[in-house]
């Protein structure tokens, strides 16, 4: 059972904290007033396991860490959260497929900036967390399934936007196909320790632009849901 441990006192520190936080990743170059937005209004110190006190992890919620949640998955770093959504030149009513759904923070920042969530978790345990835990915060807008993120979700496709949370050793086929003409895949590509961002807009149903944008840190994305 998940229980939200909040209190006034408490949200008032927190807010504090995401004001700070902000205010970082303005530094570090995120400028979409939107995405910042979405970043300062998310409690994501609630997204980390409330099952027992965790103060020590509590206290770096509002630092640009990436840290645990369960299944050998991680919450990514606040700027790379930012750094892709910002890439993902959302609009509001966006159709948006998430591959790596984790503790739902990604998938928060979406819903806030009005985006329809479609979204892929990979990890049992993590899917059966999240689809509980998102309504319980106020986000039901979103279509969870647990299954393989290579394979998208063929059912609600097309997608004006696709964003990729797990590290990828190729760019899966079955994506691009399920991405509209004129949309946005944001996926990181690499097998290392260490993936490249790379930022894909689908031109014609044969013709892709690609660019690259520096070096990031995932957990790899898995494959074959048994």
């Amino acid at each position: 059972m998940i229980v939200l441990k909040v209190n006034k006192e408490d949200e008032y520190l927190y807010q504090g904290k995401r004001k700070r936080l902000v205010e970082q990743l303005k530094e570090k170059g995120i400028t979409n007033q939107n995405v910042l937005n979405a970043i300062l209004k998310i409690p994501r110190h609630l997204f980390f396991d409330q099952s027992t006190e965790r103060p020590a992890l509590l206290d770096h919620a509002y630092s640009d860490k990436a840290l645990k949640i369960g299944a050998g998955q991680t919450i990514s770093h606040p700027f790379t959260v930012a750094f892709q959504t910002e890439k993902l030149e959302i609009a509001k009513g966006d159709k948006i497929l998430e591959i790596g759904t984790g503790c739902g923070y990604q998938t928060a920042v979406l819903l806030e900036m009005g985006a329809k969530v479609f979204s892929v978790e990979r990890q049992k345990e993590l899917y059966d967390k999240t689809k509980i835990f998102l309504p319980l915060l106020g986000y039901k807008g979103a279509k969870l399934v647990y299954g393989d993120g290579y394979k998208g979700m063929p059912q609600f496709a097309p997608f004006h936007k696709i964003i990729v949370t797990a590290a990828a050793p190729y760019i899966p086929q079955d994506l691009l196909a399920q991405l509209c003409v004129g949309g946005i895949l944001v996926i990181p590509l690499g097998e290392g320790e260490e993936q490249v961002m790379n930022v894909i807009v689908k031109r014609s149903e044969t013709e892709f632009d690609k660019k690259t944008f520096g070096k990031f840190k995932f957990v790899p994305m898995l494959q074959n849901k048994n």
